[in-house]
């Protein structure tokens, strides 16, 4: 059984950081492509970042590109965000999710991932 546990959410100041983790087990990593996704109050689920094999093949959004990097281990099983100058719009539920090869279509498509983490709350003050 695929389980995804997010962690690493929490308050901080505009400009700030944060780290996300997403700790997957039940599937051997190397085939999975795991992302990153956020949704706020009233908005629909975006994608944040992803990476495949390894974080050579990463994407990001537009609106975070140059502030977060995601990076995977996957001899530990593990995906993290870290998030950096951080602005009050980066204020959401981060969710991590992962889809086995072959993957269906862009890596933002939420549609396309069969595994989700139960999120962490990633809050931002100005």
């Amino acid at each position: 059984q695929v389980q995804l546990v997010e962690s690493g959410g929490g308050s901080v100041q505009a400009g700030g950081s944060l780290r996300l983790s997403c700790a997957a087990s039940g599937y051997t990593s190397t085939s999975y492509r795991v992302a990153w996704f956020r949704q706020a109050p009233g908005k629909a689920r975006e994608g944040v970042a992803a990476a495949y094999t390894s974080a050579r093949s990463a994407f990001y959004a537009d609106s975070v590109k140059g502030r977060f990097t995601i990076s995977r281990d996957n001899a530990k099983n593990t995906t993290d965000l870290q998030m950096s100058s951080l602005t009050p719009e980066d204020t959401a539920m981060y969710y991590c999710a992962a889809e086995p090869y072959p993957y269906s279509g862009s890596w933002s498509n939420p549609g396309g991932y069969i595994h989700w983490g139960q999120g962490t709350q990633v809050t931002v003050s100005s």
